[in-house]
């Protein structure tokens, strides 16, 4: 077997908490925004799942009004800011721009970016609450989706308190995406416009342990959105997987961005996966010291889901990739891992890689306790069976759910488009039953 020694570029030109891709200067903006064809019925703004309307707020940004073009992506997107540096662009509205035709899309992504930061820098108010004199509603968990309901159920007038069994809010957005693309501030810049609507939340207490829904029903809340995610990672059962330096995804992540970098993260590190996932836990490790970090992937480069620009930017750091091999064995010295084996998913080919650290990141699935939350009907992947689409209604008819919980993990954008659908379909519910 042919053991793998990699050539790596030792030092990362990039500090773990500095944001990857620079702002746009006022200047910059204008300039890009300037290249908008100015469709009479934009085709970018048909494909943003979440309704943010860029074809609007670039317009707003072409005419120098960088404060209409922050109402615009506020009043449609909650997370706006967020989406603004995760969304998969390339693949919705910059792929649907008319500019496409002529030379490359417009980089909505970054004019949006320049918008929300506006907004931030100078304080700009842009949502205001109604009185909330409408029913209590809760939110079980706290990432995009849950966000975006609340938000959008406080716009209407309703009483929303989101149950966080963390000690701080965004699920996968505080605790799941590198720094170097989504920085802390930007998150609770954002939570925060959503607590100034009279959302409420409480950390630190889970559903299902700390409280349950009767008990949350008799202090008088009438509806339930459920977005806790999917929480248990998936792993490959093989020999070592018990060793001392083996972890996942969900783990390794969320050590380190609240601790903001100050974790050890092995100095040989492979990570197992071709995700964006996988690509967020390469980063963090080179970015924090590790020597050399391999990528071990069971696919081509060309099936790897992964965000194609992520992908040459974490090779930019010194990152190897190794594809079409899926690991056989872990080996182990004194109980820690020592190196692992893959084996070919083409041929019988084999590779031994040295190794600390071995991250999983091959997906994740529903925590096993999700029946201790909340009584509804799952698919047979352990899903919640809602259809986030149309409703989000789940069996019980005041439980209403979204997210990766009931889509199996798509993107922050899906989700606050799906948030949306939830907030109009619990208020639709809650109406008729105030009716009666």
């Amino acid at each position: 077997m042919l053991e793998i020694k990699q050539g790596v570029k030792l030092e990362p030109d990039q500090e773990y908490l500095d944001e990857t891709v620079p702002p746009f200067t006022p200047q910059m903006a204008l300039e890009e925004a300037t290249r908008c064809l100015l469709c009479l019925d934009p085709p970018c703004s048909r494909d943003c799942p979440a309704g943010t309307d860029p074809g609007k707020f670039i317009r707003s940004i072409r005419f120098r009004n960088f404060k209409g073009a922050a109402e615009t992506i506020r009043k449609n997107n909650i997370l706006g800011g967020v989406c603004a540096r995760v969304c998969p662009f390339d693949r919705l509205c910059e792929s649907a721009c008319s500019r496409t035709g002529i030379d490359k899309p417009i980089h909505i992504g970054r004019l949006q970016r320049f918008a929300t930061d506006y907004e931030m820098a100078t304080g700009l108010k842009v949502l205001e609450a109604p009185q909330a004199a409408k029913e209590k509603v809760a939110m079980i968990g706290s990432g995009p989706a849950s966000l975006s309901a609340a938000a959008n159920l406080a716009l209407k007038g309703y009483r929303v308190t989101v149950y966080e069994e963390k000690p701080k809010a965004g699920g996968v957005l505080s605790y799941g995406i590198v720094p170097a693309r989504l920085p802390q501030y930007v998150v609770d810049e954002e939570i925060g416009c959503i607590e100034d609507l009279g959302v409420e939340f409480i950390f630190n207490t889970k559903v299902g342990r700390d409280t349950t829904i009767e008990d949350l029903k008799a202090k008088g809340i009438k509806a339930f959105f459920l977005g806790v995610g999917l929480k248990s990672p998936m792993i490959y059962e093989i020999p070592g997987i018990d060793l001392d330096g083996v972890t996942n995804a969900v783990d390794y992540l969320a050590a380190a961005k609240p601790g903001k970098g100050k974790v050890e993260v092995g100095k040989y590190v492979v990570v197992i996966g071709g995700g964006d996932v996988a690509m967020d836990c390469a980063t963090t490790a080179r970015l924090l010291g590790a020597r050399k970090v391999t990528v071990l992937y069971r696919r081509t480069r060309e099936e790897m889901p992964a965000d194609r620009l992520e992908v040459k930017y974490v090779e930019s750091l010194g990152v190897n990739f190794i594809f079409t091999f899926a690991p056989e064995e872990i080996i182990g010295e004194n109980g820690k891992v020592a190196a692992i084996k893959g084996v070919g998913t083409r041929d019988n080919s084999g590779i031994q890689l040295q190794a600390d650290t071995i991250v999983y990141a091959i997906g994740q699935k529903p925590a096993d306790d999700l029946a201790g939350i909340a009584a509804v009907k799952l698919t047979d992947k352990g899903l919640v069976a809602a259809d986030e689409n149309e409703d989000c209604k789940t069996s019980v008819p005041y439980i209403f759910a979204a997210g990766d919980i009931v889509n199996g993990g798509v993107t922050v954008v899906q989700a606050v488009a799906a948030g949306k659908v939830a907030a109009a379909s619990i208020d639709r519910y809650l109406s008729k039953e105030r009716a009666k």
